[in-house]
């Protein structure tokens, strides 16, 4: 299992086929403490999208006539596509657009939930695979509640988009533990939280407001593993180990970014308003260069930006791939900011409500969990 690389014995995995190996009485008595705190805390951010008490999905909402997000948060509406809309259609592109934001966000949650569930199969330590059980459970609900916000929205989700989707298909069926830690809790996680902050920030629908912080009430914990992982994995790293690691994260990040605006979401939303796919296209890549993305990451509650301090945090980015993030964010700026991410201020208070709903014990936020 070399390549797996392996440094703690928390993150020991077996073969997907070999059952065999969680027989081991060995393995029993071999629990890491490690993950103990955000087991133990799980029962703090506890929230049941069924359950009215928690959040209710019978908020009606105008789609052609209001904005769930204000128009400048929308890239197309920065390009000359914005130009050849009037105001009721860019109502309803800005809501398509939302559409998209929450179909992705739905595809990534199924994609942590699968593989969640995989690290069952293969992580040795009880206590890693009592948390990964865990985590299961909270992805499984957050699949329900953004059904059901685009069920009651709009009826469907659209299809996943290529790039978030050959990714999760890679992460999910890798046995690798660090591809999936490295490619879940980092960068999909890091980019869910820099989302939802964006959606919780600026939306004007109360109800995906109240879903986006409920939802990032159980994500800082699932960013709290991976940071567990990162902390113990990547000071012990070889040079080409790390290497690895670096090539592959700044490779998933530079296809998600330069996915920003999915061709194929905007075939079906030019078709719907008329106009030229390929032109529309053409005028967003003209619109939206390297230095426009910066500026736009300056807004603390990017999504991008806040995936590149993840991966900043973490180590996971060094002096060879700096350049690749550089073009985009002020990367010495990003570091001086300290660990908090933009989502944990949210996702506290979002725990604090959650507590008087259910009696809760002794407030416990993923920030006070650090690693041991």
């Amino acid at each position: 299992m070399d390549m797996n690389i392996t440094k703690d014995p928390a993150y020991d995995a077996a073969d997907p086929n070999d059952f065999p190996a969680m027989l081991e009485v060995e393995r029993y008595g071999k629990r890491s403490t490690a993950f103990d705190k955000i087991i133990s805390a799980t029962h703090d951010h506890f929230w049941d999208p069924l359950d009215k008490k928690y959040i209710g999905f019978d908020q009606p909402w105008d789609l052609d006539n209001e904005y769930l997000m204000p128009p400048h948060m929308i890239l197309d509406l920065q390009t000359a596509i914005g130009d050849r809309l009037n105001e009721q259609q860019k109502v309803q592109w800005v809501n398509e657009s939302v559409r998209f934001s929450m179909s992705s966000i739905l595809h990534g949650e199924q994609g942590a939930l699968a593989l969640s569930a995989s690290l069952c199969h293969i992580l040795k330590d009880p206590g890693a695979q009592e948390y990964a059980a865990n985590q299961t459970r909270e992805e499984a609900r957050h699949v329900t509640a953004f059904s059901k916000y685009i069920q009651l929205r709009w009826g469907t989700p659209v299809p996943v988009g290529p790039a978030l989707g050959n990714l999760l298909i890679e992460m999910v069926g890798s046995p690798l533990v660090w591809k999936k830690l490295v490619g879940m809790q980092m960068l999909v996680e890091g980019l869910a939280m820099g989302a939802f902050a964006s959606f919780y920030t600026y939306t004007n629908d109360p109800l995906l407001k109240r879903l986006c912080q409920l939802v990032m009430t159980d994500e800082a914990f699932h960013h709290k593993f991976g940071k567990i992982w990162a902390d113990r994995t990547i000071p012990k790293l070889s040079e080409e180990e790390r290497n690895k690691i670096e090539d592959w994260a700044a490779a998933v990040f530079a296809g998600l970014l330069r996915n920003l605006g999915s061709p194929d979401q905007k075939l079906r939303q030019c078709q719907r308003f008329g106009i030229d796919s390929a032109w529309a296209q053409a005028a967003f890549l003209e619109a939206f260069t390297d230095a426009k993305i910066r500026t736009r990451m300056q807004d603390a509650t990017n999504i991008f930006r806040v995936l590149i301090k993840t991966l900043l945090k973490a180590g996971i980015i060094t002096d060879r791939t700096r350049g690749q993030y550089a073009a985009y964010v002020d990367m010495a700026e990003l570091y001086a900011e300290g660990d908090r991410m933009v989502g944990d201020d949210i996702a506290e208070e979002g725990i604090k409500y959650l507590m008087q709903l259910n009696g809760g014990r002794t407030l416990a936020t993923p920030s006070s969990l650090a690693a041991e």
